[in-house]
């Protein structure tokens, strides 16, 4: 594969040139799309190129003249010429105009989409100038002084693509309302839901403060602000939130709940934490729609999907679904309770806190300040005539207890557990306390499972591998052959290669076989040498199957599955 495969412009020939690392260059093509910004301006502020090898190389390259803006007068400028939204997002800058001949500074000649929206706006031929793009950005900055302009010039780009927005209590927010604050935290949300993001992080350092994006499992940053606004971006935030401002020195939690359309709302959930240099802020995005795509979407083999639907057609048992934060398992249970939740089954959950709302659904959020922990509202569930109960995560014997009680006498249970596999939930929940007996008759099905990157099918290219590292990696002799391993490149549809998600799994039924070593006390090996036995596959021969279907990269299968 060239080098520069999968690159364009003058990003593709700075590596086709040497001046930069192919790998470092495809990693900002994705961070600075993220961030809202060109390429090149990233490359130049990451300090991965500098502004006179960029200029050199596009002048050559397009036959532009370039212009050292050094000796231009900043008082020769005009702001008329261009909106400040292109002038921004672009990084360009209008020089003069001579009858209805414009001429546009930039660093980058070759993007013929920026010289199209120009010609479009304003109406004018355009006559390119190349310059330094470190000269460029501080000829910007002092054109437009306040950098506060700047956030309401962001805002405005991304508010015109969805004008409708509405935020709950805020009439409260108007009374501290700062515009352009404002219009900078809601361009954040607003541009994280439009990349399918999963969290943000608000982050004040002594110098800086930082925003970044959590995508496809990966953070990236989006945003570099001056330290003094680190207060009134966290006081607008906490606002939203319902959190109270003047409590800075313990954590808070909150709600927020954005209105983008008329009939759709996304809300986030809010976590405050006092550090050295001030609160910083984590968003988490719950998006209801995400537990309505249905079980197909979430990657289960067509035998685990079985046996899912099939657990969850029992009248009462347990199902127990495992592995770290950020795995999936809330979604795992909430499309699990949707596929059940028909009018005839009185469906109640216990969460810290709700995430996502759910009709037809009774949600609690458990608040263990006034003592309504998941075991109390267990025991208030048991009242309720429960067909199903949800717990969020069991944390303790006395959970464990009730909530296993509940599941031999009729009921369905289902909750979660951070483990690492099936073996090992069973291990834990004995070593909490509980009996092997009870174990082994209460529980059905159990889910271990893992998020890795979807490889993005417009990009992807095939990885040829020796046979000798494929076999090390776990496939066996007859699969070798059969198929294609592809990896991770990068285009401008996707995250440096990768686009979503998808679940890996382990799910494990509990069979008589298997009940019998449980209630025998049977160590982790011996457990998970019966499931293997039983054919159930582990995460790390599910993962494999992803990559013989094309889907996931053997990278990302040794992320995901190498503890």
């Amino acid at each position: 594969m060239e080098l520069s495969s999968g690159l364009i412009g003058l990003a593709g020939q700075i590596v086709k040139l040497g001046l930069a690392d192919y790998k470092k260059v495809l990693n900002s093509i994705t961070d600075a799309r993220l961030a809202g910004q060109p390429i090149i301006s990233w490359l130049v502020h990451n300090k991965i190129v500098t502004s006179r090898e960029v200029m050199t190389l596009a002048t050559s390259q397009f036959g532009v003249a370039s212009f050292d803006l050094s000796c231009f007068k900043i008082k020769l400028l005009s702001k008329d010429l261009l909106s400040e939204r292109i002038v921004r997002k672009h990084r360009v800058l209008p020089l003069a105009k001579r009858g209805n001949l414009l001429y546009v500074a930039l660093a980058d000649p070759g993007d013929q989409l920026v010289l199209n929206e120009i010609k479009f706006t304003t109406g004018c031929a355009v006559e390119l100038v190349v310059v330094e793009q470190d000269k460029l950005d501080l000829l910007i900055e002092q054109l437009y002084d306040s950098l506060l302009e700047s956030f309401e010039s962001l805002a405005d780009e991304v508010l015109e693509e969805s004008e409708y927005i509405e935020i709950q209590n805020e009439l409260i927010i108007d009374a501290i309302d700062e515009a352009p604050i404002v219009k900078f935290v809601n361009s954040m949300l607003l541009r994280a839901i439009k990349i399918g993001a999963s969290d943000l992080h608000f982050e004040p350092y002594e110098n800086s403060y930082r925003v970044r994006f959590r995508t496809d499992g990966i953070l990236h940053e989006v945003s570099k602000q001056p330290v003094g606004l680190r207060d009134r971006i966290s006081t607008r935030l906490k606002v939203m939130a319902s959190i109270d401002i003047s409590e800075r020195r313990k954590p808070q939690d909150g709600r927020i709940k954005l209105k983008v359309s008329s009939v759709k709302s996304i809300n986030f959930r809010v976590n405050t934490l006092p550090t050295l240099w001030g609160e910083k802020i984590v968003l988490r995005i719950l998006d209801s729609d995400s537990t309505k795509l249905g079980i197909d979407s979430l990657g289960y083999e067509s035998a685990q999907k079985k046996l899912y639907l099939e657990a969850l057609d029992l009248p009462q048992g347990m199902i127990l679904v495992t592995g770290p934060t950020g795995s999936g398992k809330s979604v795992s249970l909430y499309t699990g309770i949707n596929i059940i939740n028909t009018v005839e089954r009185n469906i109640s959950t216990a969460e810290d806190p709700v995430e996502i709302y759910l009709e037809g659904i009774n949600q609690v959020n458990v608040n263990f300040k006034q003592g309504m922990d998941f075991a109390q509202a267990l025991r208030a569930f048991l009242r309720q005539d429960p067909d199903v109960i949800m717990i969020g995560e069991i944390r303790d014997l006395e959970t464990a207890e009730i909530a296993i009680k509940a599941a031999q006498t009729g009921h369905m249970v289902m909750s979660t557990l951070h483990t690492n596999s099936a073996a090992d939930t069973l291990t834990r929940l004995r070593n909490m306390g509980v009996a092997a007996f009870n174990l082994a008759i209460s529980i059905n099905l159990i889910i271990a499972q893992r998020l890795a990157r979807r490889l993005c099918n417009i990009c992807k290219v095939v990885k040829k591998i020796p046979v000798d590292i494929l076999l090390q990696e776990g496939f066996s002799l007859e699969q070798v052959g059969t198929f294609k391993v592809y990896e991770a490149v990068g285009c401008d549809k996707c995250n440096a290669g990768y686009k979503g998600r998808i679940g890996i799994y382990e799910v494990v039924k509990i069979t008589p076989a298997l009940q019998a070593i449980i209630m025998e006390g049977g160590n982790p090996i011996e457990i998970n040498q019966q499931i293997r036995k039983e054919g159930f596959n582990d995460l790390r021969t599910s993962a494999l199957e992803k990559v013989i279907q094309g889907v996931v990269s053997l990278e990302e299968v040794n992320r995901v599955t190498k503890d």
